[in-house]
């Protein structure tokens, strides 16, 4: 089953290839996306990505929390259900 990881404190000059770029190095990618702001288009300093296997995906985090991407300090932790 795909683990799904909250990013957070993105730059925001990071894109969905950059995202793809720095987590790839863990495992194998579902996907990656990079949420933007729906007016103007620019980010709003977080994502997701979502491994397909939950072993690479605790990697990355114990790895990537913490760490400077692209001039920032990254947050990184398992991404919880939306409440509705």
């Amino acid at each position: 089953m795909a683990t799904k990881l909250y990013v957070g404190n993105l730059s925001y000059s990071t894109d969905k290839e950059g995202l793809e770029r720095v987590f790839s190095e863990y495992g194998t990618l579902v996907s990656a996306t990079v949420i933007v702001d729906r007016q103007t288009g620019t980010s709003k300093g977080f994502g997701f990505v979502e491994f397909e296997d939950d072993a690479c995906a605790q990697k990355a985090v114990s790895v990537l929390n913490g760490r400077e991407v692209d001039g920032r300090r990254i947050r990184v932790s398992e991404a919880r259900e939306k409440d509705r």
